[in-house]
């Protein structure tokens, strides 16, 4: 008899898989705690602005508009926003290995301070009171203050938001899990560039490191603070 599983083999999409989970739980919910955190990963125009670069991507068009709306509703109830995006030194020096699979004006390490790629998009609302941080590796947790400032405000909550939900977002969350904190994703405040990658991160995310969660459940919890 064997109470393991076996690599199980199917040929539905990540995105039925993904439904399919969403539509029958099966395992509690970390739930909201007192305070929480809206940590918006890498709104700038490299990932952002399709018309001008081909390393940008959008999943839900409202992606944004959705970003600034619990944003605002965090700021309004006395809770944290902060704004990561990426950029290099001019030799990609601080992009270590990251940097050496490929050398194109497209690539990673090649997105230089003050450069219209670092820039955040246009309708990201930022307010003054928020925080900036420019990180180098796909955690928003690595080698920022961001920990320092979670702890300053006794956050035990953390709401991600951004892109690539199979890359940076996965990152983010997992480092959020591992520090303590309730993580919740909610989905239509992610992107990535193929829906294979993005609704199986968000399935994997979803059961074991976060609530995935429609955005409404995050707005609907703000409001009602």
């Amino acid at each position: 008899m064997t109470l393991g599983t076996k690599m199980i083999c199917e040929g539905r999409t990540a995105r039925e898989i993904f439904e399919d989970v969403m539509a029958k739980p099966n395992r509690a919910k970390f739930g909201f705690g007192e305070k929480l955190a809206i940590v918006n990963v890498d709104f700038q125009n490299a990932y952002t602005n399709m018309a001008e670069f081909k390393t940008a991507y959008e999943t839900d068009p409202r992606q944004i508009e959705y970003t600034n709306m619990i944003s605002r509703l965090a700021r309004q109830a006395d809770m944290p926003v902060i704004w990561t995006h990426v950029a290099y030194a001019g030799d990609a020096s601080d992009a270590g290995v990251w940097g050496t699979r490929t050398d194109t004006p497209d690539s990673l390490q090649n997105i230089k301070y003050q450069s219209r790629r670092h820039e955040f998009d246009e309708r990201c609302e930022i307010d003054p009171q928020d925080m900036i941080y420019t990180k180098r590796m796909p955690s928003a947790f690595f080698e920022t203050p961001l920990q320092s400032l979670l702890v300053w405000h006794k956050i035990d909550t953390l709401v991600i938001t951004g892109g690539s939900t199979s890359g940076c977002i996965r990152a983010t969350a997992i480092d959020s899990l591992s520090r303590g904190y309730r993580t919740i994703v909610p989905i239509e405040t992610c992107a990535d560039k193929h829906e294979s990658y993005h609704f199986a991160n968000l399935t994997d995310l979803q059961l074991k490191y976060a609530d995935v969660e429609p955005v409404q459940t995050v707005i609907d919890w703000l409001e009602a603070r």
